[in-house]
C-alpha cells in the first residue's frame, strides 16, 4: 500500500512551498487508495512554536488535505531516536565523538586551504582513547566509505553521490537531541512511508538517509524531489513578492479551491487543462507528470482562478468562506442578510472575498453620511419628490421580490416621465450611501423592507431639509 507523509517544521507558518509539497503528497496517496500521514518535525526546540503548529493544522484544514495518521511530533519520540541510537552503537554503526570545536574548525580551515571539501576527518571512528564518563560527545553515524549511493528520483531521473564525498554525519548532538536527518528516516520507517514527496532542496541529504535505511535494515521508499517554486521576477519565492503564507491567501480573500488548484498547476500538467475539480486531481495525479523545471508563481493566474470559482462554486460553499471574512469585518451576521444571497450579487463584481466583505457593509451597519460624488451626480431638484414616491411603492408593494421592485419602480419611472436611471440611483444613494450596487430591486432585498424604508425616510430628511 501506499503511504507518504507531508512533515513541516513548525518554526513558521505553512507557505506555498509547503502546501504545494504537502497537495502532491496527498493527492498520490488518495490516486493510489492509499494513506497520507501527518507529522511535525518539532525537534528545533528553541524556534518551533505552538502558534505555528496551530497555523501548520489550521491551513491544512482549510485546503482540505485531510491526513489518515497524525498528526505525530518528534519531540514525543525521544524514547524511540535514543533506543535506535544505542542500537547503531552496540552494532558498531555509529560512534561517540569527542572532538572538541576547536579541533573541528582547524581541521576545516586545512581542508578549505587545500581546496578539499570541508568535512569530518573520522579521527574518532576507531579511536580506543579513554574519555571520562561527564567528557561531553555528540554520536555519529558510521558513513560507508567506498562505493556510491545511487536512487531513482521520480522527478530529476538517477542520481548518485560517492560515498567517499560523505562524512560521518552527527545523529545526536552533545546535548542529547536527535538530529533532523536522522529522525526522519526513522520515523519514515517505523510509519511506512513509501513514498517521499519533497523540495529539491532536500536531494543531498538523500544519500545520508539511505545509507542510514540500509544500516537500519530498513526498506528504502521512493523519493520525489519537486523543483522549487520560484516569483515573478525569476527569484525564489520569498516573502517581498508579496503572500506567501496560506493563511495570508485566506486573509486576502481567496477561496481555498481556487489556491489549491493553483498549487496544483505549480508543477504538474495535464494538457492543456487549467481548471481541476477535487475528483480529476485525485484521478490524473501521478508522479511522472510533476516537471523537472522550476515553476514561477503568477499572481494574476491565482486571480483569475479565484474569480472563476467565486462565480461557480455553489453559492452555500462560497457563503460558508465569505462569512469568515464578514465576521473578521466586525459585523453581526444576524442583522444582514445570508452569505450566499450576497454572494449571488456581489460575486460577478468583485475579485477577492475580503473586498466583496469590505463592499457590503451598508448591508450590516447604518450609515450617516453619503458619498460625495454620487450626491453631485445624482440628487438634483426633484429627487426627494422621487424617494418621497419609491417610498409609497415599496411600502404598498404585496410581493417584497426583486422582479416585483423592478417592475413597480420601472412603471413609477414612467409615470413620472423620467429615465430609470434617475429613480434608481437615488434610492441607491438612500440605501447603500454610494451609487453602486447590484440591481435596484436585488440592493432592495438585500438591505429587507423595514430598513430599507428607515434609510429613504432618512434620506428625505437629510436631502430635504
Amino acid at each position: 500500500m501506499v503511504k507518504t507523509r507531508f512533515a513541516p517544521s513548525p518554526t513558521g507558518f505553512l507557505h506555498v512551498g509547503g502546501a504545494r509539497t504537502a497537495l502532491f503528497s496527498w493527492l498520490y496517496a488518495r490516486h493510489c487508495g492509499g494513506q497520507f500521514v501527518l507529522r511535525i518535525e518539532d525537534t528545533d526546540r528553541e524556534r518551533s512554536t505552538q502558534p505555528a503548529i496551530d497555523a501548520i493544522l489550521e491551513s491544512m484544514q482549510w485546503l482540505e488535505l485531510t491526513w489518515d495518521e497524525g498528526p505525530y511530533y518528534q519531540t514525543k519520540r525521544f524514547d524511540r531516536y535514543r533506543e535506535v541510537i544505542e542500537q547503531l552503537l552496540r552494532e558498531g554503526k555509529a560512534y561517540k565523538c569527542y572532538c572538541s570545536k576547536e579541533r573541528l574548525e582547524k581541521v576545516r580551515a586545512l581542508q578549505m586551504a587545500k581546496g578539499e571539501i570541508p568535512r569530518y576527518d573520522g579521527h574518532c571512528r576507531d579511536s580506543q582513547e579513554e574519555h571520562s564518563p561527564d567528557e561531553p560527545y555528540v554520536v555519529r553515524f558510521k558513513n560507508p566509505t567506498e562505493g556510491v549511493v545511487a536512487f531513482d528520483d521520480m522527478v530529476k531521473g538517477h542520481i548518485e553521490f560517492q560515498n567517499a564525498q560523505l562524512d560521518d554525519w552527527i545523529i545526536q548532538r552533545s546535548d542529547g537531541t536527535p538530529t533532523y536527518n536522522f529522525c526522519v528516516v526513522v520515523d519514515d520507517y517505523d510509519m511506512g512511508i513509501t513514498h517521499v514527496i519533497r523540495g529539491d532542496d532536500h536531494v543531498n541529504n538523500t544519500p545520508k538517509q539511505i545509507n542510514l535505511y540500509h544500516a537500519l535494515g530498513a526498506p528504502v521508499p521512493v523519493f520525489c524531489h519537486v523543483a522549487m517554486i520560484l516569483g515573478d521576477d525569476g527569484t525564489k519565492l520569498s516573502k517581498r513578492h508579496g503572500a506567501v503564507s496560506v493563511m495570508q491567501y485566506r486573509e486576502d480573500g481567496y477561496l481555498p479551491e481556487a489556491l489549491v488548484n493553483y498549487l496544483l498547476r505549480l508543477g504538474f500538467s495535464h494538457g492543456d487543462q487549467e481548471i481541476f475539480s477535487r475528483e480529476e486531481m485525485i484521478e490524473l495525479f501521478t508522479l511522472d507528470a510533476i516537471s523537472r523545471s522550476a515553476s514561477s508563481f503568477n499572481t494574476s493566474k491565482l486571480d483569475w482562478l479565484n474569480a472563476y470559482y467565486m462565480k461557480t462554486l455553489p453559492r452555500d460553499v462560497v457563503g460558508r468562506e465569505l462569512a469568515w471574512h464578514l465576521e473578521r469585518e466586525g459585523y453581526d451576521l444576524t442583522k444582514g442578510p445570508g452569505p450566499e444571497l450576497i454572494v449571488a450579487q456581489y460575486a460577478e463584481r468583485t475579485h477577492t472575498l475580503k473586498e466583496m466583505a469590505q463592499k457590503v457593509r451598508y448591508l450590516f451597519e447604518d450609515f450617516d453620511s453619503y458619498d460625495e460624488k454620487g450626491v453631485r451626480k445624482w440628487m438634483k431638484e426633484g429627487s426627494v419628490d422621487v424617494l418621497k414616491a419609491a417610498y409609497a411603492v415599496i411600502e404598498k408593494l404585496p410581493d417584497f421580490n426583486a422582479a416585483a421592485l423592478d417592475k413597480a419602480l420601472e412603471e413609477l419611472a414612467a409615470s413620472m416621465e423620467l429615465g430609470m436611471g434617475k429613480v434608481g440611483q437615488p434610492l441607491r444613494i438612500a440605501l447603500t450611501g454610494t451609487a453602486t450596487s447590484p440591481g435596484i430591486g436585488d440592493t432592495l432585498v438585500l438591505v429587507g423592507r423595514e430598513r430599507s424604508l428607515s434609510r429613504i425616510a432618512a434620506a428625505i430628511d437629510h436631502f430635504g431639509a
